[in-house]
């Protein structure tokens, strides 16, 4: 059996939870902020989650595990062409915590997760990078109206 972990990254954003909801569940808000990537799903537990580039293939897709509008969001997680030996899915869940009137924080937690998920070279491959660099490219478009400058990405090879 192989040793799982967990990888958890909150981050506080100037918004609302209503917001924020919208640019984690809409395709037109998560293709700025998301390496060029709409998301697709009804939301309904048991419903497909697909991400997709502009000419339909899926980079990544699961199933909606719990759906609690502006407070939970949870989801399998397989990337394409991943042929790592795997027990079950990935699991991605996001959970918002209203802090105030204008600050929400999100804590990601991806679960289920091996060791070859993680890379630690300067670099933004692996999900303990590109987490990161996609969560604070969300909280630059919700701030500020734009996102971070563009992260090349070569879908053909999964790398960033």
């Amino acid at each position: 059996m192989m040793k799982k972990t967990t990888f958890v990254y909150p981050i506080y954003i100037a918004t609302t939870p209503e917001k924020l909801w919208e640019a984690l569940t809409s395709g037109a808000i998560t293709k700025k902020y998301h390496f060029g990537l709409h998301v697709q799903s009804d939301w309904q537990e048991g419903s497909a989650v697909k991400y997709l580039l502009d000419d339909g293939r899926i980079t990544d897709h699961g199933h909606v595990l719990k759906c609690e509008p502006l407070h939970l969001l949870s989801f399998t997680w397989i990337m394409a062409g991943d042929e790592t030996p795997r027990e079950q899915p990935t699991r991605v869940t996001f959970e918002l915590q209203k802090m105030d009137d204008s600050t929400v924080k999100l804590i990601l937690m991806h679960e289920e997760l091996l060791e070859t998920d993680f890379v630690y070279d300067n670099t933004f491959e692996g999900l303990n990078n590109g987490w990161p660099a996609l969560l604070s490219n969300l909280k630059s478009l919700l701030e500020t109206g734009r996102t971070l400058p563009p992260i090349s990405v070569d879908w053909d090879n999964g790398k960033q």
